[in-house]
């Protein structure tokens, strides 16, 4: 088995295809193997690698060649302490080595149209999702980029479930928003590959189709329970849920989407330029 098959049946495990043909391929298998990483050492990464990085974030896709993303790295340690301390449950978003925020820019496409004499609103649906994607493409850009020269990545959206706070601290203006966090810096210890949904049910052909969904899910839970199960004092919500006899992938995602996050989001959108029209 090759290095690539190995990658796909650990990532997968769904008997699929197994990747034959892209032997020696190392950016296939270094994206099949990547990981979240949450603890860092010491090391720092040098500014000439986190200037290279932003360029290659930059070099992503653009809808449009609009180019609606922008990247803000937080460098002051107040900053810094003030954002991490807004989720305790997650210390690395004020001790990683390096913090970015990705942002969805709107408001420099409208700036531009204004120094141009041109009607531009870019406070709309469209405006919203091509900056929002624009920011995504960004970021999963400079992570691959960065995991090939062996740094480690956490991105951190939970950001946006305290925007107010978080735009404040960052002087975000009118049309400029987080779309997500991303801690950055040398791992320590190795982490592990989480288990991807088996792809009979995230991939379809010429048609949507979730007819299989129930067993898919069946069986992924079973699959990623036997390698990772959640103990019991880390089952969510019980008071509310009860504790489950067998708390797989999908009781827990239930559990964590029946209790939605981000409301503050839309209403910070919309009281700062967006009017999704």
């Amino acid at each position: 088995m090759s290095i690539v098959s190995e990658a796909i049946a650990r990532r997968f495990g769904d008997g699929g295809p197994s990747g034959e043909g892209a032997e020696g391929n190392d950016l296939v298998g270094r994206v099949l193997s990547r990981k979240t990483v949450r603890r860092y050492s010491d090391r720092i990464p040098s500014e000439d690698l986190l200037d290279l990085l932003v360029a290659c974030a930059l070099s992503a896709s653009a809808k449009s060649d609009f180019q609606q993303a922008s990247i803000l790295r937080v460098r002051d340690s107040d900053k810094r302490a003030a954002i991490g301390s807004l989720f305790p449950s997650m210390p690395w978003i004020g001790i990683a080595p390096v913090f970015f925020v990705f942002l969805g820019d709107a408001r420099r496409l409208q700036r531009i149209g204004e120094m141009r004499g041109k009607p531009v609103e870019n406070g709309t649906l469209e405006g919203f999702f091509n900056a929002s994607i624009d920011a995504a493409l960004a970021m999963q850009t400079m992570i691959l980029c960065a995991e090939s020269v062996e740094l480690g990545v956490c991105p951190i959206s939970v950001i946006r479930n305290e925007v107010d706070k978080v735009a404040a601290i960052l002087g975000l203006p009118d049309l400029v928003f987080p779309v997500a966090g991303l801690c950055l810096g040398y791992p320590q210890g190795e982490g592990y590959v989480s288990l991807r949904l088996p792809r009979g049910v995230t991939v379809h052909s010429d048609r949507y189709d979730d007819g299989a969904l129930g067993a898919g899910i069946d069986n992924y839970d079973q699959r990623r329970h036997a390698l990772h199960a959640v103990p019991k004092e880390q089952q969510r919500s019980n008071a509310e849920f009860g504790e489950a006899a067998f708390y797989g992938w999908s009781e827990d995602k239930a559990r964590q989407a029946a209790k939605a996050e981000g409301a503050a989001f839309p209403p910070y959108l919309r009281a700062h330029g967006f009017s999704f029209d």
